[in-house]
């Protein structure tokens, strides 16, 4: 069970007023949304799904590009008019760059940028007396922090736990270190104090969520020693990040992926965003191509079966054919598992904005089609590579009827047929990987021994 202090103190009354939550964006607004409704049914609210009829109307925002703010922008407007009676309050990134504009438009009741918005609850005690929109603006802290409040898994066998917030390093296309500040780190016994809570409900499996995770520092202790502590939790059987700026992982970290007595799964989601030397000194990235080809290539050689995947920007000012073909040729080169590709979008307030050369919407499109197509080409060549092995894997549900699915330590989502599938929900089995196709792999449990992937 979660703590007592993390727990609505009892069922909601019938009558309790209703709150509805929509995250948008990342997988840290998800946890962080996840806090946030943990806060409100301690408060006396009612959860109830996205859509559905509701008092209050909470919206954790996403400002990375421009499409994100127009995306809010449209979800607020058709909240508006489909609960007009609603209490709208929209948080976090879009909030934090743009609450004043959007609080004096009245598009929101209340508007909370990152500062603040973990206090939701008590932000909202003042909008019954407020005569117009209230626009909170604390100031983001730099210190390293706790949360008050733990989300609650519910029947979760993965959840993602965040230990860290802000990012220093200042690339040209992004808007984040002005949304969600600068670095800092979760107080670590605050994140342990989480991490047990979850395992004693049951996930088995932790994901490491925040902006630039791999500066996670505190009191002498860098992210090795923090995987290290959240490995010697009963219950915590995988821990997995999410994403890891390729210079801030070090040989201690590969180290513990390629113990297969360790938690940590062999999983490295790298951020490249162009193979284009000259297009990543314009995207201001702290790698170079060949650094970042070197740095793969050793992972590879160090972590077995690892699962390699990768962010991929296209699009960018100055990206000409030939800047293209760099990017193509280095992920050609390297055996990615999976590549996020992701077109160019314009973003007021950053450096990439001002400059020159802007790529056509349409040259665009065409490039991150290739790469997608590419993407795809690896995704299933990484999986036949594990073709006839069997393989740890968490079984989670959601499979097709008769089918139970889940994910290997490598994150290959993997079915089984089998006569009664929640029978395996929760639990770690092997399976021998049999036919790989788009919709994962299909295997059979195996008798023999857990390999590591």
């Amino acid at each position: 069970m979660l703590p007592a202090a993390t727990m609505p103190p009892h069922a909601p009354e019938p009558t309790a007023p209703r709150a509805a939550l929509h995250s948008m964006g990342c997988r840290l607004n998800h946890a962080e949304t996840a806090v946030l409704q943990t806060s409100l049914e301690q408060a006396g609210y009612r959860i109830v799904s996205w859509g559905e009829p509701a008092e209050l109307l909470v919206i954790n925002s996403c400002t990375v590009t421009g499409a994100s703010d127009a995306k809010g922008r449209q979800v607020l407007r058709a909240m508006r008019r489909r609960f007009p009676g609603a209490k709208l309050a929209l948080l976090g990134c879009y909030a934090q760059v743009d609450g004043a504009a959007l609080a004096a438009e009245g598009l929101a009741d209340l508007v909370i940028g990152n500062g603040g918005k973990m206090q939701l609850v008590e932000h909202l005690a003042r909008l019954d007396t407020a005569r117009e929109p209230l626009y909170v603006n604390t100031p983001i802290s730099r210190a390293p922090f706790a949360l008050e409040t733990f989300a609650a898994p519910g029947a979760a066998t993965r959840a993602h736990l965040k230990v860290q917030d802000g990012c220093d390093f200042m690339c040209s296309f992004c808007i984040i270190p002005v949304a969600r500040g600068r670095a800092r780190p979760r107080r670590l016994e605050n994140l342990l104090a989480e991490a047990r809570a979850l395992a004693g409900a049951g996930v088995r499996e932790l994901v490491l969520t925040g902006v630039n995770i791999g500066t996670w520092a505190l009191e002498g202790l860098g992210l090795p020693q923090m995987v290290d502590a959240l490995a010697c939790i009963d219950g915590v059987e995988r821990i997995r990040i999410s994403s890891i700026e390729p210079t801030t992982v070090d040989e201690a970290l590969l180290s513990r992926m390629a113990d297969p007595g360790h938690a940590l799964v062999p999983f490295l989601h790298l951020p490249l965003q162009s193979g284009s030397p000259a297009v990543l000194a314009a995207m201001r990235r702290r790698h170079g191509a060949a650094d970042y080809r070197a740095f793969a290539e050793r992972a590879l050689a160090q972590v077995p079966g690892l699962c390699l995947g990768t962010d991929v920007m296209v699009g960018f000012p100055g990206e000409g054919d030939e800047e293209f073909a760099d990017t193509v040729a280095l992920l050609a080169a390297l055996p990615f598992a999976y590549l996020h590709v992701f077109p160019y979008s314009r973003r007021n307030g950053t450096r990439a904005l001002r400059l020159p050369e802007h790529v056509a919407p349409a040259v665009s499109r065409r490039r991150a089609a290739t790469l997608r197509a590419l993407s795809e080409s690896k995704r299933l060549a990484f999986q036949r590579r594990h073709l006839g092995r069997s393989l740890p894997v968490l079984f989670e549900g959601g499979g097709a009827p008769g089918e139970a699915a889940g994910y290997t330590e490598n994150y290959i989502r993997v079915r089984v047929t089998h006569p009664r599938p929640a029978t395996l929900r929760n639990r770690i089995l092997p399976v021998r990987l049999i036919e790989a196709g788009a919709g994962g792999v299909a295997g059979e449990l195996a008798a023999e021994p857990l390999a590591r992937s």
